[in-house]
C-alpha cells in the first residue's frame, strides 16, 4: 500500500530527525506518494533555500490526485467536532481525504492525524 508522506515527516527528514531511516526505506521501495498540499507547503521554504534540486526530486514522486469534495469534508469536520478531535484544520483534512480515495497510509508527525486515526480511521503509516 503507498503511503502519503505529509510535511512533517519531509521537515523531520530534511533535518536528519529520528524518521529518516524509515523515510529512506520507503522512497528505496518505491512506496511513497505525495499531494498538491503537501507540494504547496513545502516548494516555498525550499524556494527561499534555493534547493532545485529537492524541488526537482519532490516533484518527481507519483503525485495523488485531489479531488476534494467539500461536502465530505463538512461531514468530517462534524466528526472530529463531535469526537472530541478539536483543532484539526481543513488541509489535513483534505490531505485524510486524498490517502481515503486513493487508499493510502498517511505517514505525519503532526497529532492531528492520530486523532483522524481514531474519529475517521484514516490508516496511519507505522501503525
Amino acid at each position: 500500500m503507498a503511503v502519503l508522506v505529509d510535511t512533517s515527516i519531509w521537515i523531520d527528514y530534511f533535518r536528519g530527525g529520528n524518521n529518516s531511516g524509515d523515510l529512506d526505506f520507503l522512497v528505496d521501495e518505491n512506496l511513497i506518494v505525495i499531494n498538491d498540499i503537501i507540494l504547496a507547503e513545502l516548494i516555498p521554504y525550499l524556494k527561499i533555500k534555493k534547493q532545485t534540486n529537492v524541488i526537482k526530486l519532490l516533484q518527481e514522486i507519483d503525485r495523488i490526485p485531489l479531488d476534494i469534495r467539500w461536502d465530505e469534508i463538512i461531514e468530517y469536520q462534524v466528526k472530529c467536532l463531535r469526537g472530541g478531535a478539536n483543532g484539526v484544520g481543513i488541509p489535513d483534512l483534505i490531505i485524510a481525504q486524498s490517502a481515503r480515495q486513493n487508499n493510502c497510509k498517511v505517514y505525519s508527525l503532526d497529532k492531528h492525524f492520530r486523532l483522524l486515526n481514531q474519529v475517521l480511521k484514516v490508516q496511519l503509516h507505522g501503525q
